[in-house]
C-alpha cells in the first residue's frame, strides 16, 4: 500500500474507535446521538470567546473590553500608531448614558516635552495625617491589585519593571510579596483578608512579619483590602492548580490546594477596629494606610465618615472598586450582581464624605475597568486623585482576552504557572511594553485636560461634562450623582498647586 492509503486507513480506525466511544459513553447525550460531529459542538464552545473576539462581534461590543479598546492598548504599549481613521463608529446620538466631554474653546498650550509625561497626584499621600513616611505619588496612574498565584511570575516581574520605568507604583495583590516585585518598582502591599506574607500559621494578623516586608522591599503605602469589584462578600479565590510550591511558600498555604480567603477580616470586626488597626500600622510602619472596598450597603461609609471628623483617627486613602471589576476567579453571581458599578458607587462614597466635611483628608481611587483616558478624566471629575488599572495593564503585558485564567492554562502566560507557556512571556520586553501604556494613559489624559483648558485633571469637575440620554438630549452629571456645587474637586489651594507643578515639568 502507498504511504496516502496508509495514511486513510489509520484516520479511518481512529473515527472507527471514536464512533464505538461515543456511541457506548453514556456521559454526553450529544455524542451518543451524534457521533464524531458532537465533538465539534464542544470546539465551538471551547473557543466561543476566540470567535467573538475576532469574527463575530463588532469594534465596540464586546466585554469587558472591546476590539476597539483591546487595540488602543496594544498599540500604545508598543510605541506604535495608536490613532483611529475614518471617525468614530459609535452611535452618539442614540447612545444611552454617553459620555461626552466638554472641551474649551481656549485650551491649555502643549506642556514643554516630557518623555514620560510625568504627572503626580495634586495631593501628597498621608499628609494630613502626618505619616513618617507620607510622600506625592509621581504619577496619578497606577497598577491595581494583581497577586503573584493568580498572574504568573513573569507577568509580576514585568509589571514591576514596566512601574519602575514609568515612575508608577504596583499594587501587589492580597497575595503577598514575592521576589517578582522586587525589580525595581514602588509597591503598594495590598493585606486582605488571608494576611499572606503577613500572617501567623493559624491565618491571624502578625505585625512583626508586615514591618519585615515594608523594611525589605519598596513599599510606599498599605492598603486594607475589605472587598473587591468582581468578588465583594467573598474572599479571594486562588484555585488549586495554580498554588505551587513557590507561591505557598510566599504566602504560608498547603501546596496544591484551593487558597480561598475568608469573607472577612478576623483582625477586626467593626469601623472602630477598623480605624484602630489602621492606626497600629500607620504608627509601627510610618507608611500611609489606606482601604480599598467595592460599594454595597451605605453603613460602613458613613459611620468610617464619622469617625473621621469626630475622633483622631483616619485612613489615608480610599480606593473605590467598581463592581464592574475583573478577577482571575469568581462566582458567576458575584461578579454579575454584587455591589455597585463605580461610578455610582464612588460617587455616592464621595458625597457622604463631603457631608461630614472630610472628603479632602485623603487621597481617592478610582478602580474598575477606567484604564482609559476618557473614564478616568471623568473619575477625576467625581473626585479621585488618582486612577489604578489591572485587567488593562494585563492587556498590555500580552493578554488576548482569551478569558482562561481560572483554568490555569492561559494561552499568552500572563494567568498561568504553566512552565512552557510562562516561558513564553519576557519580562524584559513585556515591561517595555507595561510602562508604553502607562505613560501613553498619562499623556492621553493630559491632553484631554488641556483640550478641557486645564494643567492638571485635579482642575476638572462635573461641569466638563455631559451625558446623553439616548433620546436626543443630555443630562449634566451634577443632577444625576446628586453632587453640590464644589464636590469632588481638591480645595483651591491644592488645585494651584498641582498647577504649578505642571507648569515646571520639563
Amino acid at each position: 500500500m502507498s504511504t496516502a492509503a496508509w495514511i486513510l486507513v489509520v484516520i479511518g480506525g481512529l473515527l472507527l474507535l471514536v464512533t464505538i466511544y461515543d456511541l457506548v459513553q453514556t456521559k454526553h447525550a450529544i455524542l451518543r446521538n451524534f457521533p464524531i460531529i458532537g465533538h465539534f459542538r464542544y470546539l465551538f464552545e471551547a473557543v466561543g470567546p476566540e470567535l467573538r473576539q475576532y469574527i463575530v462581534t463588532n469594534n465596540d461590543e464586546e466585554r469587558p473590553f472591546s476590539r476597539d479598546q483591546r487595540r488602543w492598548v496594544y498599540a500604545s504599549s508598543k510605541g506604535q500608531n495608536n490613532y483611529f481613521g475614518f471617525g468614530t463608529d459609535n452611535d452618539l446620538e442614540s447612545a444611552s448614558n454617553y459620555l461626552i466631554i466638554k472641551h474649551s474653546a481656549f485650551p491649555r498650550p502643549d506642556l514643554p516635552h516630557d518623555p514620560g509625561y510625568r504627572l503626580p497626584c495634586a495631593k501628597v499621600l498621608g499628609g494630613p495625617r502626618g505619616r513618617r513616611h507620607a510622600f506625592r505619588p509621581e504619577s496619578v496612574i497606577n497598577t491595581s491589585a494583581m497577586s503573584f498565584g493568580s498572574l504568573s511570575s513573569a507577568a509580576v516581574e514585568a509589571i514591576n519593571r514596566g512601574c519602575a520605568q514609568a515612575g508608577a507604583m504596583q499594587n501587589t495583590g492580597e497575595g503577598g510579596i514575592s521576589p517578582y516585585h522586587d525589580n525595581g518598582g514602588d509597591l503598594i502591599y495590598q493585606l486582605g483578608t488571608g494576611y499572606f506574607g503577613s500572617r501567623n500559621k493559624d491565618g491571624s494578623f502578625d505585625l512583626a512579619a508586615l514591618q519585615d516586608k515594608v523594611a525589605r522591599y519598596r513599599v510606599k503605602a498599605i492598603e486594607v483590602k475589605l472587598s473587591q469589584g468582581a468578588k465583594p462578600g467573598k474572599g479571594g479565590i486562588l484555585p488549586g492548580a495554580k498554588v505551587t510550591p513557590e507561591i505557598a511558600a510566599i504566602r504560608g498555604v498547603p501546596v496544591g490546594q484551593d487558597v480561598i480567603s475568608p469573607a472577612g477580616h478576623s483582625a477586626f470586626r467593626s469601623v472602630d477596629e477598623l480605624l484602630d488597626f489602621v492606626e497600629r500600622i500607620a504608627d509601627a510602619t510610618g507608611l500611609p494606610v489606606g482601604v480599598k472596598s467595592a460599594v454595597g450597603q451605605d453603613a460602613l461609609w458613613s459611620e468610617l465618615a464619622e469617625l473621621m471628623a469626630t475622633t483622631g483617627r483616619g485612613v489615608d486613602f480610599v480606593q473605590i472598586d467598581g463592581g464592574e471589576g475583573g478577577t482571575g476567579a469568581a462566582p458567576l453571581v458575584f461578579a454579575d450582581h454584587v455591589s455597585l458599578p463605580f461610578k455610582i458607587g464612588f460617587a455616592r462614597v464621595r458625597a457622604i464624605f463631603e457631608r461630614a466635611g472630610v472628603a479632602d483628608r485623603v487621597v481617592w481611587i478610582g478602580s474598575g475597568r477606567i484604564g482609559f483616558p476618557a473614564d478616568a478624566l471623568f473619575a477625576f471629575g467625581l473626585g479621585c486623585d488618582m486612577v489604578a488599572a489591572a485587567r488593562e495593564v494585563m492587556l498590555s503585558v500580552g493578554c488576548i482576552q482569551a478569558q482562561r485564567c481560572h483554568t490555569g492554562h492561559c494561552p499568552t502566560g500572563v494567568a498561568t504557572h504553566n512552565r512552557w507557556l510562562v516561558r513564553g512571556l519576557d519580562p524584559t520586553s513585556k515591561a517595555a511594553r507595561v510602562a508604553g501604556y502607562l505613560m501613553t494613559f498619562r499623556h492621553e489624559l493630559l491632553a484631554l485636560t488641556h483640550a478641557c483648558g486645564y494643567h492638571h485633571p485635579c482642575e476638572v469637575s462635573l461641569d466638563d461634562f455631559e451625558i446623553v440620554d439616548g433620546c436626543y438630549g443630555t443630562r449634566s452629571p451634577w443632577g444625576i450623582f446628586g453632587f453640590e456645587p464644589g464636590w469632588g474637586r481638591p480645595p483651591a489651594a491644592v488645585r494651584e498647586e498641582a498647577a504649578a507643578l505642571m507648569r515646571g515639568v520639563g
